[in-house]
């Protein structure tokens, strides 16, 4: 006995199928807009060199400008 599937079961299977796509999609570009866009930039926090108390502690100044 041969089966047939209908039109609306296939149709769903489709839908289906679409929307696992765009789910990926958008998961890919959420994730791609987090990292991109990441207002966390340690660089400009913790890589500045030796503070004041490094300065007071062994005794060095700062480097004055040369302008």
């Amino acid at each position: 006995m041969a089966t047939s599937v209908s039109a609306s079961a296939s149709d769903r299977i489709e839908k289906r199928d679409h929307r696992g796509r765009l789910h990926g999609i958008r998961a890919s570009w959420r994730d791609f807009i987090a990292i991109a866009f990441n207002p966390y930039r340690p660089e400009l926090h913790y890589m500045r060199g030796p503070g004041p108390a490094w300065r007071a502690k062994h005794g060095q100044h700062p480097p004055a400008d040369s302008r």
